[in-house]
């Protein structure tokens, strides 16, 4: 990845204050925090744009990560993330992650391939019409 990536207007947001334990030898937040927050961040749109009973059947597991790092975030910095769903390929969906500084730099952005599992079936499953719809950025 090279491009910096421009939420929609749509996308998810969350905030993250950094705990004394993110921060590194460096004086700053740890790269392995932001992978954190970003599955963080995919786990928070689930849960708050479709019901217990649409996600009961299923379950996400991470297929690949990509994560750029640009700009260090610091102990008494306010982080704000944005999510949103990207390419659908079969039982796969692109998630995009950007998570900026107080300041609107981007920090860290990541790209992850997220495959749907069938919880019963114990297999990949096509994502599903509903799933499209709900969470295709519109904006």
């Amino acid at each position: 990845m090279s491009r910096v990536f421009v939420p929609p207007s749509d996308a998810f947001p969350l905030t993250f204050a950094p705990k004394a334990s993110d921060i590194d030898a460096n004086g700053h937040v740890n790269n392995v925090v932001y992978l954190g927050w970003a599955q963080d961040l995919a786990i928070a749109h689930w849960e708050a744009w479709a019901s217990p009973e649409e996600r009961a059947p299923w379950s996400w597991v991470a297929r690949r990560h990509e994560i750029d790092y640009r700009r260090e975030l610091l102990p008494d910095e306010i982080a704000t993330g944005y999510t949103w769903v990207g390419e659908l390929k079969g039982p796969r969906f692109e998630r995009y992650v950007r998570i900026d500084g107080p300041d609107g730099e981007m920090c860290a952005q990541s790209r992850t391939d997220w495959v749907l599992i069938d919880i019963a079936a114990k297999r990949p499953a096509r994502v599903l019409p509903w799933m499209v719809e709900r969470f295709t950025p519109k904006g």
